[in-house]
C-alpha cells in the first residue's frame, strides 16, 4: 500500500480507503463487514470512511461494533463521519440538518457514540448549507478542533468558491480552514477535481477522498449487459442512481474500456481504480465492496498504475471523450 498526505497537512492516508456508503446495513452484515475491513486493514489500507446519513446511523453503528471488536490500535486507522443530511429521514425537525453550529456539534457528538471512538479523524460538511453562513460553520469547526473532537475538518461536494470562502474567514480569524474535499470523481465525472480545483491545490492546499471511483460499479464492466441480482443498482431505493448512472453511450464506453483492460492483462475495475490514483491530487480513493473477492480485485489497482503509460492514456481518453477543456488564466 502507498501512502499520501492529505493536502498540506501531516496525515498519511491510504491511497486507497473502504467506505461504507449503500453497502453497510443494506448490503451486507456485521460478519461480512467485519471480514471486509479486516482484509482492507491487513493489505495496508488505513482510511475507514462513513457519514451520519448512511442508512439512517445504522452504517456508523455497524462501522462501530466491527471497530470494537477488531481492537486495532486507534493511532493505526483513521475513521471519518459527515454531517448534513441528518440521520431521522423524513422525521428530520429543524436544526436537524445542515451546517450550523447547533447540527455540526450535535452530529458530531452522535457519531461518537455510533462509532464507539473518542475523535474522529476527519470530519465532513456533507454538502455546502446556502441557509447558514460560512463563517458559523468555520467557528463551528474550529471549537470542535479545539475540543480535540475532531482531527481535521473538510468538506464534501463544495464548490471551489465555497472552500476559498472558508479560507478566507479562517485566516481572517485566525482559525484553521477545511484540509479536504470529499468529490465524485471518475472517468465520467472529472471536472471539479481536475478544472475547478486546480489553483486550491497550488494556493492553499486541499486533500480529496474521492468517492465513486468506479461509478457506482458502471466501470467494474458489470452491467454491460444488464443488472446482476444483488447488485447496488438493483436496489429498491436507488432507481434514482440507475437511471443517472445506466445512460447507454456510457455503457457502450465500459464495453471498450473493458476490451483495453483486458488487452493490458487487468479487470475494467481496477483499470478504472487506477487511472483515479495516478492523478497526484488525489489523496485517496473510497472502494465499496460487498465481497470478498470484490475487495481483492479493487486492492489490485495498486499494481496497474505502473501500466498506465501515456500510450495507455490516450488510449483511454479516446474511449471516454471526458477530459475537461484545461483552466485558463
Amino acid at each position: 500500500m502507498d501512502y499520501r498526505r492529505l493536502g498540506k497537512s501531516g496525515l498519511q492516508v491510504s491511497t486507497l480507503s473502504f467506505g461504507s456508503w449503500v453497502s453497510f446495513s443494506k448490503q451486507i452484515n456485521d460478519k461480512i463487514a467485519d471480514e471486509l475491513m479486516g482484509i482492507a486493514y491487513d493489505n495496508g489500507i488505513n482510511f475507514f470512511d462513513n457519514a451520519e446519513a448512511y442508512a439512517l446511523g445504522e452504517s456508523e453503528k455497524m462501522m462501530g461494533r466491527v471497530i470494537k471488536k477488531k481492537k486495532w490500535d486507534r493511532t493505526s486507522f483513521i475513521v471519518s463521519s459527515k454531517a448534513y443530511f441528518g440521520w431521522r429521514g423524513n422525521l428530520n425537525k429543524p436544526n436537524q440538518t445542515g451546517n450550523s453550529r447547533k447540527h455540526l456539534i450535535e452530529a458530531c457528538n452522535e457519531a461518537l457514540v455510533r462509532l464507539q471512538v473518542d475523535y474522529l479523524d476527519l470530519f465532513f460538511c456533507h454538502r455546502p448549507d446556502k441557509k447558514t453562513p460560512i463563517e458559523e460553520t468555520v467557528w463551528a469547526m474550529n471549537l470542535l478542533l479545539q475540543q480535540g473532537k475532531i482531527l481535521y475538518w473538510g468538506t464534501s461536494e463544495w464548490s471551489g468558491v465555497e472552500i476559498m470562502e472558508a479560507h478566507r474567514i479562517a485566516e481572517k480569524f485566525r482559525l484553521i480552514g477545511p484540509t479536504m474535499e470529499q468529490p465524485q470523481y471518475n472517468l465520467f465525472e472529472r471536472h471539479k477535481v481536475e478544472v475547478e480545483f486546480a489553483e486550491i491545490y497550488k494556493n492553499v492546499g486541499l486533500g480529496t477522498t474521492i468517492w465513486s471511483p468506479l461509478a457506482s460499479g458502471l466501470l467494474t464492466g458489470k452491467y454491460n449487459d444488464g443488472i446482476p441480482k444483488g447488485s447496488r443498482l438493483a436496489l429498491d431505493d436507488l432507481g434514482w442512481l440507475k437511471e443517472k448512472v445506466l445512460l447507454e453511450d456510457r455503457v457502450k464506453k465500459v464495453k471498450k474500456l473493458s476490451e483495453l483492460a483486458a488487452k493490458i492483462g487487468t479487470t475494467t475495475a481496477a483499470l478504472s481504480i487506477a487511472w483515479c490514483i495516478k492523478n497526484p491530487n488525489v489523496s485517496t480513493a473510497i472502494l465499496g465492496a460487498t465481497k470478498k473477492q470484490q475487495l481483492l480485485d479493487n486492492l489490485k489497482a495498486l499494481e496497474v498504475v505502473e501500466k498506465l503509460t501515456p500510450e495507455v492514456i490516450e488510449k483511454i481518453e479516446a474511449i471516454m471523450k471526458t477530459k475537461p477543456a484545461a483552466p485558463e488564466f
